[in-house]
């Protein structure tokens, strides 16, 4: 914005705010004065590496000059070179050198109401030195592994054929029983042969043998809480505090000093999961930054990325100090670019959107779109909610209310984990699956997939009081993530008289109830083996102590872990469990009148729907502390589930009639033909 333009806005609004030193503009004027900006979308930002030399290019259109400094280290060293940079079209300055600056460190600096900003390697910095001060000049087909133009990710139709497993990379890793050698860094997941004390499968070979289809990593771009000077320390934090979008974390790499190294070996980790036909998921926080005035973005176009108060403060719907505004055309190629790029350079196969609804419902059509073009496999999804509240109206936030308007988006359903396991707010609260009844209806909603259905009664239901979802491949079923209680601490919390064997009856069946639910199933990692994280419900920062995985674990829990193995191949090996349309769960899923009793649900997927090669399914649910008998139609049906057991191709037959349903269990039943 050129400063006639600025004095304009700042008559018409009669006020300007000045907060932490940046002057803005207020709220009510900001967007009718960003919109003159003059944008950029080409896809040479920051760096472009080619026969002609060494190119640099930085959005920032307020600026009155810019320059880029060059480094011989990533830190600890003088400049070599200063270069001024010249204003070109759309709030582009440039610079150039006919040299290939490989092995280079560099920032940029602008200067902004007549004072020169701190160096910030942009927001666009593909490479970097230790703790992301500054970017780095590399080659970048020298990070390839061997292998990895051939490189692809596992073929999904839909992303209801995918089972979901959310990891952190320490709590997977280093734990002593892990028999890992990289313990919490990108290349545990490339070590083949790692086994408990006991000798069961860990890491990579344990993923493979439960089953899960994808790995949903939390985040692993270049976060702010974690010193990478100080690694032997290796502070603990989920990551969930962006600092640079566009390069891996360098405290999950051997060598952060080595711009090279924590590329290479997150693309080795990629391809490990690939070549065991594991996709990756990689969680993003486009939503907000660690930092404020001294952000990459506010360092490069103050004011502009970020939402903001009338009096000029931040905006703060993420609950994390700010929040960023993908309305504005620059934020949202931001966005869209950044999840394009590590698409193509990383091969991920599907991202997760942390606080989705700060961001704008047009913005996530646009991001699905550009990675469908990518590869049409890719799926998106995130939560569907904000942490507070925003000035982006209501009505264009990318909320779970609003997901019909993203035909090609998925939320997390709050509907089915808080009925399922009890209300996330309260650790004592009960659910469906632990014997507190009143919560059928939202269950019911949760198994439909949040899609319309005739014998479903919205009104009833606890968080939603209509369908939200187009069809059940929009909605991800869970009942335990990183965030609050973990589903066995949980059961402890709400269940404090039940000895270890009866919590892991309602484990069973809570997740009996996730993965025959239409929609995408979810879970946290080592919830398979009942893992605990010490009741702490808020881990982000806790030790290794609280949120290491204890492998030894598996063996402990051995039948928890071969019933989720089993729960999973029935989920993949039948495709009625999977149904992409409201109109087929509408019309296969049949619920049963079980005259109200409480605590039970009963009904059946029937005529092969999907395609699946039973005729028909029985599914009942008993979340009782009693015995309850349900009504089975005539003839032989193969039994799959029981009394806390499951065989994925069935345990015997019986004739129907009125079947017993054990107290907190799951009954499951096939009729083959």
């Amino acid at each position: 914005m050129n400063l006639n333009l600025m004095k304009l806005c700042a008559s018409a609004l009669a006020v300007t705010a000045v907060t932490c030193g940046v002057e803005r503009l207020q709220a009510a004027g900001n967007d009718a004065c960003y919109s003159a900006f003059e944008t950029y979308d080409g896809d040479d930002l920051e760096l472009v590496v080619d026969a002609k030399g060494t190119h640099f290019a930085l959005w920032s259109p307020e600026a009155q000059e810019a320059k880029v400094i060059i480094y011989p280290t990533d830190r600890n060293s003088t400049p070599v070179d200063t270069m001024v940079m010249t204003r070109g079209e759309k709030g582009v300055w440039r610079a150039s050198v006919p040299d290939k600056l490989y092995g280079r460190f560099y920032t940029f600096s602008i200067k902004h109401n007549g004072k020169w900003l701190a160096e910030t390697p942009g927001v666009w910095a593909k490479a970097l030195g230790t703790n992301g001060e500054r970017a780095a000049i590399i080659d970048f087909k020298t990070t390839d592994p061997e292998g990895w133009n051939v490189d692809k990710g596992p073929s999904i139709k839909n992303i209801n054929d995918a089972v979901l497993y959310e990891m952190h990379h320490r709590d997977f890793s280093v734990h002593p029983s892990s028999g890992i050698v990289n313990k919490g860094k990108f290349l545990a997941l490339t070590e083949h042969g790692t086994v408990s004390p006991a000798g069961d499968k860990t890491g990579i070979d344990h993923l493979k043998e439960l089953g899960v289809t994808h790995v949903h990593i939390l985040p692993s771009y270049d976060f702010n809480s974690v010193d990478e000077t100080q690694l032997p320390s290796n502070r603990y934090n989920w990551g969930y505090d962006p600092v640079n979008y566009n390069t891996p974390e360098g405290s999950y790499s051997t060598n952060p000093a080595d711009p090279q190294a924590r590329i290479r070996e997150m693309k080795k980790m990629v391809k490990s999961l690939h070549d065991a036909g594991i996709g990756v998921v990689m969680d993003v926080v486009y939503n907000h930054t660690a930092l404020n005035d001294d952000s990459n973005f506010s360092l490069t176009a103050p004011g502009y990325y970020y939402r903001h108060r009338a009096d000029g403060s931040y905006s703060d719907a993420s609950g994390c100090g700010n929040e960023t505004a993908s309305e504005r055309e620059q934020m949202r190629n931001f966005i869209v670019n950044s999840v394009k790029y590590w698409a193509k350079e990383y091969h991920i196969d599907g991202f997760r959107f942390d606080l989705m609804a700060i961001h704008d419902t047009t913005t996530m059509n646009d991001v699905v779109k550009a990675l469908k073009e990518v590869n049409p496999d890719i799926f998106v999804y995130g939560e569907g909610w904000t942490a507070g509240d925003s000035p982006l109206p209501v009505g264009q936030r990318a909320l779970k209310d609003n997901v019909a308007a993203m035909p090609g988006v998925a939320v997390f359903s709050d509907d089915i984990r808080d009925a399922v396991k009890g209300h996330y707010s309260d650790a004592t609260d009960r659910g469906f699956a632990t014997g507190k009844p009143g919560n059928e209806e939202t269950v019911k909603i949760g198994i439909v997939g949040a899609t319309a259905h005739p014998q479903v009664d919205y009104s009833k239901g606890n968080n939603s009081k209509k369908p939200y979802a187009l069809a059940p491949t929009q909605v991800i079923n869970y009942v335990s993530c990183h965030d609050d209680l973990m589903l066995t601490d949980k059961l402890a919390k709400s269940m404090p008289d039940a000895d270890t064997a009866g919590r892991q009856r309602a484990d069973k069946l809570a997740q009996t109830i996730i993965f025959t639910s239409q929609g995408t199933p979810f879970i946290f990692a080592g919830e398979e083996i009942f893992r605990d994280k010490k009741g702490v419900h808020n881990s982000y920062k806790s030790p290794d102590s609280i949120n290491a995985i204890d492998w030894t674990l598996k063996s402990e829990n051995g039948d928890i872990y071969n019933y989720y193995r089993e729960l999973i191949a029935l989920r993949k090996g039948h495709p009625a469990f999977r149904m992409t349309t409201a109109d087929d769960v509408a019309r296969h899923l049949v619920f049963d009148d079980v005259k109200g009793e409480p605590n039970l649900i009963s009904y059946s997927l029937k005529d092969y729907a999907n395609g699946d090669s039973w005729k028909e399914i029985k599914v009942v649910f008993n979340g009782s502390e009693e015995t309850k008998k349900v009504k089975i139609g005539r003839g032989e049906w193969l039994v799959v589930a029981r009394d806390g057991q499951l065989k994925s191709d069935g345990m015997g037959h019986i004739k129907g009639g009125n079947i017993e349903v054990a107290p907190c269990s799951a009954l499951i039943l096939a009729k083959e033909k």
